[in-house]
């Protein structure tokens, strides 16, 4: 099997056709089209179903996708480890992440260590996190949860209390802290079902058998704050995630240890790549180091 016929398959299942695929390799799109039948007739196998101007792969074709991306990927860490001999000189990360608290710590110091290395940053909740990692369209992951996965390398960073947080008019404003009972009559605004967040309150609350009402689900931060000072309901959320406000008091959990908890993740067959080692050497570092202590919320206790 030729590597140019390979290359070819691989540029036309990435960007859906033959035409794209050409212009991502700077080639005619009759030159394309010829080394992905030449690899299919020379194997006897269909690849591709043509349909209209776009592809799909067939079982066959998903398959040596895979391989053929595990084959580049390779090459072109050879080519960086020679091109740089020994220093993080040039190339990019991709690191996708559940918020932008835990990582951005992580960026700073990354970037101090290696500023030649271009960073590039989405955010999702943890399913979605997960997913990029799997289809290999992120390098490195911060996640606030995880199930065990023998694709995945897991590295522990941080664990953050869950708080509940209410506009000052409300009843639990000048509380020290609350029960998870009071929470039964409460109307609750809630993120996704993929938010980590919410996972660890629905557990705790399961476990004390509390099933307050849910008066709206919610897909970002942001407007779940805007929708408690709104006067729809109160939420709940990871204390490192909580803005100060005046209009808003943090209100601890007292009966119950809920939490989030901070890792960071690679592929397994990722771990050993540079950029990614390098990443993981900055996360060790960061929990070697003295930690300073929290912000003080609109309360007065730790935030």
């Amino acid at each position: 099997m030729r590597l140019a016929h390979l290359r070819s398959f691989f540029a036309v299942a990435r960007h859906g056709g033959f035409t794209a695929g050409a212009r991502a390799l700077h080639v005619s799109q009759p030159t394309v089209t010829a080394q992905v039948r030449a690899l299919e007739a020379t194997y006897a196998t269909e690849l591709f179903v043509r349909r209209g101007r776009g592809v799909v792969l067939t079982a066959a074709g998903e398959a040596l996708f895979g391989i053929a991306e595990r084959i580049f990927e390779q090459e072109e860490e050879a080519l960086a480890l020679l091109r740089n001999t020994g220093e993080l000189r040039a190339g990019r990360l991709r690191v996708a992440a559940v918020g932008p608290y835990h990582v951005m710590e992580m960026l700073a110091a990354f970037h101090a260590r290696h500023p030649a290395i271009d960073l590039a940053v989405s955010l999702g909740n943890s399913e979605q996190v997960v997913a990029r990692l799997l289809d290999r369209t992120t390098d490195v992951a911060v996640l606030a949860q995880y199930a065990p996965d023998a694709r995945l390398h897991f590295v522990p960073f941080r664990s953050h209390r869950v708080v509940v947080f209410v506009p000052t008019s409300h009843r639990f404003a000048q509380r020290r802290a609350i029960r998870l009972k009071e929470l039964a009559n409460e109307p609750m605004i809630v993120r996704e079902r993929g938010s980590t967040t919410r996972k660890a309150l629905d557990e705790a609350l399961r476990r004390a058998g509390v099933a307050p009402p849910i008066a709206m689900e919610i897909g970002s931060r942001e407007a779940v704050r805007e929708a408690v000072l709104a006067g729809l309901g109160i939420a709940a959320v990871s204390e490192i995630e909580f803005v100060p406000d005046p209009r808003l008091r943090v209100v601890p959990i007292r009966d119950a240890d809920v939490k989030t908890h901070a890792h960071v993740a690679c592929l397994v067959d990722r771990r050993a790549s540079r950029v990614v080692a390098a990443f993981f050497d900055v996360v060790d570092a960061l929990l070697a180091a003295p930690r300073r202590a929290a912000p003080r919320d609109a309360c007065g206790g730790q935030a």
